[in-house]
């Protein structure tokens, strides 16, 4: 069935032609041209990405000196950064996948880039949240800040979740001091935590929160003990400022699930991972370290739903061996290329403006209708 349409007779095909000719051009440019999105911090990236291998190398020959032995089917990658399904710190469920996604040193290309796309630049300060229960996305984190020159004011926990840091003799802060001595990152944590829910090792047993409690000794690090959770976010808010002190906080950046951080569970899956500029409603009625950096306009880089995370960058779910450097789509994340978009949209713009302001546009908009006789109908 053929299909009536009207145009003004005082518009010629010519002229349609030329101006819808030039608007196809255009968008074959910007099609054609795009930009990867990782282009301009690729070296970083590469970086980062060698400095998180390093890292995680460190980290599985220290476990070997402790002879803490590596279970093949938990960790078919033989990495050393995954735990146990159960100890006396764990201080809550976990999943396996997720955990064994962050078996990847590439994840340190993609902190480079959300630190970059959140306005972080180099030599800036930004506040991080960290658990326990995903040393992978840890050190990844330090990579990517290490590599940037960043000045970061850290605050981590030491309990975690199932088949995260959750070894009694090698939690998060032993692993971050390794890193350390080691000349592998620059970075300590300002101050820990012993985790689970309000910082208060909610769910450990006596005998784990004694094991807790010899891994801060170990750390040599300030303690954050808060009697609940109001005063732990409160706590974690007032150390992040002191710290700063006149330094403006560019981001805060959190890892896992931690309640001070994030908030309760029902504000937990409620953010998004990845780059959050404005607290979502459900969770923006809870308070959380998370909640008050957004309302004060600092935004947030969120690492959870790690899964989700590792199919959004082109990196494979619970890989059964190491990665190799710079594998993965975040290396090439493809996005409209903003110069020739500007200049396409400038030409078409431009293409309208001169044909209305020769005779036959300006005859097209300002001679007056007259019934039955400017429009005619084309099939």
């Amino acid at each position: 069935m053929k299909r009536i349409y009207w145009r003004p007779r005082g518009v010629s095909n010519n002229a349609l032609l030329a101006i819808a000719g030039v608007a196809l051009a255009a968008i074959i440019v910007v099609e054609v041209f795009p930009e990867r999105a990782s282009e301009a911090y690729l070296e970083r990236m590469l970086e980062a990405t060698d400095l998180a291998a390093e890292a995680t190398d460190a980290i599985r020959a220290e476990r070997t000196r402790l002879k803490i032995p590596i279970d093949p089917i938990a960790d078919p990658a033989g990495s050393g950064i995954i735990g146990v399904a159960m100890s006396e710190i764990t201080s809550s469920s976990g999943n396996l996948l997720a955990k064994q996604t962050t078996v990847n040193p590439n994840w340190a290309a993609v902190a480079v880039l959300l630190l970059a796309e959140a306005g972080v630049e180099e030599g800036d300060t930004v506040a991080v949240g960290i658990s326990g229960s995903f040393p992978g996305i840890n050190l990844s984190l330090y990579a990517a800040m290490a590599t940037m020159r960043l000045d970061p004011i850290i605050i981590s926990s030491i309990s975690a979740s199932q088949w995260g840091a959750n070894h009694s003799q090698l939690t998060w802060p032993d692993m971050e001091r390794v890193l350390f001595n080691k000349k592998i990152f620059p970075y300590r944590s300002a101050a820990v935590s012993l985790g689970g829910a309000a910082d208060s090792a909610a769910g450990v047993s006596t005998v784990g929160l004694a094991q807790l409690r010899r891994a801060s000794e170990r750390s040599g690090l300030l303690v954050i003990e808060p009697q609940n959770y109001a005063e732990s976010v409160v706590e974690r808010m007032v150390h992040y400022r002191q710290a700063a002190g006149d330094r403006p906080i560019r981001a805060y950046i959190n890892v896992g699930g931690g309640t001070s951080s994030v908030g309760t569970h029902r504000s937990k899956f409620a953010y998004q991972p990845g780059i959050n500029r404005r607290a979502p409603p459900k969770a923006a009625l809870i308070d959380s370290v998370m909640a008050r950096f957004l309302d004060e306009g600092v935004p947030v880089i969120h690492f959870l739903q790690i899964n989700r995370m590792a199919q959004r960058y082109g990196l494979p779910i619970a890989p059964q061996a190491r990665a190799a450097i710079g594998s993965g789509q975040v290396f090439a994340q493809r996005r409209y290329n903003t110069t020739p978009a500007a200049a396409a949209l400038a030409l078409v713009i431009g293409s309208l403006f001169l044909f209305l302001r020769s005779g036959r546009g300006r005859l097209a908009l300002e001679r007056p209708p007259r019934a039955g006789a400017d429009y005619e109908p084309t099939v």
